[in-house]
């Protein structure tokens, strides 16, 4: 969200970034819908790739994972496009500065007050640092190698992260969404578990590893820092507070649908990014209903864009997952996913993430 409260969607299917007014007016900022591309430019003559997870710098510089690219770029208010770092090229994980760094694919990002982006690399299970002039380090995780464990640096591990959020003391958050937990790491690199149980996922409410997640892929952080979670796979808005108390937001778990109401009474279908409005509610991008809809701060659920009638009624069940689960000690997960105006993927499309990156990882 910029300062006059509009908001950025990665249109990843059209590959174009939108802009959403307060109001609800769309617009296209850049790309030209339906043309994927690598090229810098103003406006339409701008072109992405599959973009994923967005954020908005203090200079109102909107910051794309451009997915597809596997690309950071940057799009300044006027509209120009410019690219910050990684080669459209060549893939890989490597730390350097612009077009001498490598990103494998790149979705979740945040940026904080310093103009620092912070991005899920998901495919390697890494979390890394741009700074504003194109400086890309690794905070945490290591190339490859996926896992649960808290740590420092590239001794901690994750499982296919996506969506991230940071707040303003600079702490960023995770949605380690393989391992359907919500990590914390610090300025410093160090990673730890706010919430969730590592290789086991649920709907359950609870303080820490007594609440379940299943596949949470985007994040918000408030100003009293309570961390706003799409859980995906149960079709839910969660919340965690400070201290790791998880409470339901909104939606009915493991039930997909399109309806309004408050907090139980309101559905959603694949809900993935999420900002913080002006309001102190939320904006969530309910990618299998194709919607933007809104939470305001008492839970009530509203529409503000509809790109196709919704779908007819009964919900219908969302396919979960098993109730326990042997996270991944290998390289061979991933996942798709965004923070700040990415997108949730469907079962079937993290599945298919999953079978492409073991694919390259075969051919490697």
């Amino acid at each position: 969200r910029d300062s006059a409260g509009n908001f950025y969607v990665a249109d990843a299917s059209a590959n174009v970034i939108r802009k959403v007014t307060p109001g609800g007016v769309v617009s296209i900022l850049a790309g030209a819908a339906g043309s994927a591309g690598s090229a810098d430019g103003t406006g339409a003559a701008a072109r992405f790739n599959q973009p994923g997870g967005v954020a908005v710098d203090a200079s109102g510089n909107v910051i794309v994972a451009d997915t597809g690219n596997a690309l950071i770029r940057k799009i300044s208010p006027p509209g120009v496009v410019t690219t910050l770092a990684g080669d459209a090229t060549l893939r890989g994980n490597v730390d350097g500065t612009g077009s001498a760094a490598r990103f494998n694919h790149p979705t979740g990002l945040a940026v904080d007050a310093a103009g620092n982006a912070y991005v899920s690399d998901t495919f390697t299970h890494t979390v890394r640092q741009v700074t504003p002039a194109g400086v890309v380090t690794t905070l945490a995780g290591a190339n490859g190698v996926s896992g649960p464990a808290d740590g420092t640096g590239a001794a901690a591990r994750f499982n296919g992260p996506a969506g991230l959020a940071v707040d303003t003391a600079g702490t960023i958050y995770v949605a380690d969404t393989f391992n359907h937990t919500i990590r914390k790491i610090t300025a410093g690199g160090v990673v730890t578990t706010l919430a969730g149980l590592a290789g086991v996922s649920g709907d359950d409410d609870g303080t820490g590893s007594a609440a379940y997640f299943s596949q949470p892929t985007s994040l918000a952080v408030d100003a009293g820092g309570n961390v706003y979670v799409a859980d995906t796979g149960n079709a839910l808005i969660r919340k965690i507070s400070p201290p790791g108390v998880v409470t339901l937001l909104a939606g009915v778990p493991g039930i997909a649908g399109f309806a309004d109401g408050v907090g139980l009474d309101a559905l959603f279908d694949q809900p993935r990014g999420l900002v913080v409005d002006a309001n102190g509610g939320l904006v969530v991008t309910d990618t299998g209903n194709a919607a933007l809809r809104k939470i305001a701060a008492n839970a009530a659920v509203t529409t503000l864009a509809l790109t196709s009638a919704p779908p007819p009624a009964p919900p219908a069940t969302v396919p979960q997952t098993p109730a326990t689960q042997t996270p991944s000690t290998g390289g061979a997960s991933a996942s798709g996913g965004g923070s700040g105006g990415g997108g949730a993927p469907s079962h079937w499309f993290l599945g298919a993430l999953a079978l492409l990156y073991a694919l390259r990882r075969r051919r490697a």
